[in-house]
């Protein structure tokens, strides 16, 4: 087997509360295969996007080793994190988060400009990723002209532009109807198998999680397995 583009190793994390430490995570092990599909589920305030963004760089942990692509997550400066996230990690949320005073591809493009990558360059990438997407007629629409299933589908290629080996997405449909968030998880599926991207998706929609190839439960602290 290929070493894994996600590992988390003893993963541990705390948090003040009052005058007590609270261990949110009891020493997480995680690893992730390419193009791998991996739902982690759990209850509300179990920890699962403290979970997410220790393993994209966002969060420190504790205690434990995150790499990815073979490379320390934890430990290192925020400039080497940077680099690591552009070049490896996309991530979706539960809001787009695009920027409203660009357009959606100039929102899609962004994360090449951040690489200084020539502006024609990443915005015909864009305009190629937007077309599969769905989004072709819609490319110099701002964020607020844009309707909710959209706005996520741009976020959705904003995330797989740099052709990541992982995507880390929180809650990616939680915020759109019924019939928006299952085109928008299609178009997840759809890119995570043409690009072999690994998806590591949290969500409480076990219509979701029943769609991976693994789903993990996080509760008290620990992940375990749950039967599919």
């Amino acid at each position: 087997m290929t070493d894994p583009v996600l590992d988390c190793r003893g993963v541990i994390r705390r948090f003040n509360e009052g005058a007590s430490m609270l261990e949110v995570l009891h020493g997480i092990d995680l690893k992730v295969q390419a193009a791998e599909r991996v739902a982690i589920i759990g209850a509300s305030g179990s920890g699962k996007t403290t979970l997410l963004q220790i393993m994209g760089g966002l969060d420190e942990p504790d205690e434990g080793e995150v790499f990815v692509a073979g490379k320390p997550m934890h430990g290192t400066d925020e400039s080497t994190k940077g680099d690591l996230r552009n070049r490896n990690i996309g991530f979706i949320y539960q809001f787009h988060h695009l920027l409203a005073e660009f357009t959606a591809e100039e929102n899609v493009a962004m994360p090449l400009m951040i690489r200084r990558e020539p502006k024609a360059a990443a915005i015909e990438q864009a305009r190629e990723l937007l077309g599969q997407v769905g989004l072709g007629e819609r490319l110099h629409h701002k964020p607020g002209e844009l309707s909710g299933g959209e706005r996520q589908r741009a976020a959705v290629a904003r995330a797989l532009i740099t052709r990541p080996r992982l995507v880390l997405a929180d809650e990616p449909t939680g915020n759109l109807d019924a019939g928006n968030g299952g085109h928008v998880l299609q178009l997840m599926l759809e890119l995570n198998q043409e690009l072999k991207t690994s998806l590591v998706i949290v969500t409480h929609d076990h219509s979701i999680a029943s769609q991976m190839d693994r789903i993990l439960v996080l509760e008290e602290g620990t992940l375990k397995t749950k039967e599919l």
